[in-house]
């Protein structure tokens, strides 16, 4: 049956599967990354992954994990799914259980992702404001968004 698992033992063991899942994800919907870039991420989202305050990913049936979710405070950090699985509800039932069971209200999107973009809007976010530079200071522009008060 699938289950949305919280990840409370952070190691290679686990943590390199949902390291996968983010590659791939990553090179499905970034495509304004280059390889470099992505090698230079890398690092940085394992390391994310190590100290997030909440990390959940997706278990179907066959115990495989799809996609995974972190939170810090009341904001998405990062949410990928597994590029062969995309657009079957696991995106949203991890946003779903973030808003409800973590009161998460913000998320950033690169705003050269149109797909996360429209994805977040359809979940009741609205861009707020927009940063021209990336968390690392590269020309790649965050848009800042929230939860639409009507959804609260």
């Amino acid at each position: 049956m699938n289950s949305i698992q919280p990840i409370t033992t952070r190691n290679e063991e686990c943590l390199y599967p949902l390291l996968n899942i983010w590659e791939s994800s990553v090179r499905h919907t970034h495509l304004f990354l280059s390889e470099q870039d992505i090698d230079a991420l890398r690092p940085l989202v394992l390391q994310g992954m190590e100290h997030i305050s909440h990390l959940l990913t997706f278990i179907d049936d066959h115990d495989q994990s799809l996609g995974f979710i972190g939170v810090q405070n009341n904001k998405i950090e990062m949410l990928f799914v597994e590029p062969t699985a995309m657009g079957k509800g696991i995106g949203k039932s991890l946003v779903a259980y973030a808003i409800q069971a973590l009161n998460v209200h913000y998320v950033d999107v690169n705003e050269q992702n149109p797909q996360a973009l429209g994805f977040y809007k359809h979940m009741d976010f609205q861009v707020f404001d927009r940063s021209a530079l990336d968390e690392q200071g590269n020309p790649f522009p965050i848009l800042h968004m929230k939860l639409s008060i009507d959804s609260l």
